[in-house]
Formats: C-alpha cells, structure tokens, sequence
C-alpha cells in the first residue's frame, strides 16, 4: 500500500503537480494526525505510538510502512500552511463513514498523553467541520475512543 502512495506522489511531483498529497488521501489524514500529535507542543513517544496504531489498524500497514507514512506526513504537515489540502483529499476520497474514522483516529491521538489541550480541541473542531462531521457525531466519536481507552484518559485543560 505504500508503495501505491509512493508512486502516486512521485508521479504527480514529475507531473507539476502543486499538491501531490492530495492523490493520497491516507498521508493527508496521517499529516492531520502529526498535527494532532504536535499541536500541544510535544510529539513525544505515547502520541507517536497512537499515531502508528491508529494508522497501521485503520489502513492495514506493516511497521515500516507505518513510519514511511509518517515520515511522509511530517514533511507535508511541515510545508503546509493550513488544513484545507489534508482534508480536501479526504473528502474527495472518502465516504462519511471513512471521515468518521478519521475523526476516530485524531481523537486516540490528541487522548494519548491522557489530556485534551486547548489547541487540541480547536483542531477537532476544525477538523470536523471541515469534513462534514456533525457535532454530534464528533461527540460520539470522543466518546467512543475515551469508553476504548478506559478512565484516566478524560484529563481536560480545556475550559
């Protein structure tokens, strides 16, 4: 599989393409995810670790392709000046459902050290409109990966 993202970057970069990622829509949720991870300042080992699990369960990825992916990610999330190109390519790929489990995998992402920043909530907010995902329906989806992730997960910094 990653190997199929390999080339469909590299031939839209000798194609001219502006924005090579957005043929890619797995890197683009895997750059939403370094985000996610970063956004408070620490991308350390446990939100590393839920970034891999989150992406090789999703996508069905071995190791290695699961930090090709990632290495991948952190140099588009390190271009990109906003979010609009990540998640342009998941809505043009994926269905409501596939959204959902995006919404899913940044929730297990911005839980991993056990605490919702300020900044991490914003992005989800975000996020979600972005990608047509109701309010509702992101509530449902922090709900679930908190029940998945047991108590002592639910530590807020967030007003």
């Amino acid at each position: 599989m990653i190997n199929r993202i390999k080339t469909l970057l590299s031939a839209a970069a000798e194609n001219g393409a502006a924005e090579p990622d957005a043929e890619a829509p797995q890197l683009a949720a895997a750059a939403l995810l370094v985000e996610a991870a970063c956004l408070d300042g620490h991308f350390d080992g446990d939100e590393r670790d839920a970034v891999c699990a989150a992406l090789g369960a999703h996508f069905g990825l071995s190791d290695a392709e699961v930090d090709t992916l990632i290495e991948d990610a952190e140099a588009a999330h390190h271009e990109a000046t906003d979010l609009h190109r990540f998640t342009r390519a998941i809505n043009d790929r994926y269905d409501h459902a596939d959204r959902l489990a995006v919404m899913e995998m940044l929730w297990q992402v911005v839980y991993a050290d056990g605490r919702l920043h300020a900044y991490e909530a914003n992005l989800i907010r975000r996020v979600g409109g972005l990608l047509h995902i109701t309010d509702r329906e992101r509530g449902e989806a922090r709900k679930r990966v908190l029940a998945r992730a047991g108590d002592g997960a639910e530590r807020s910094s967030v007003p």
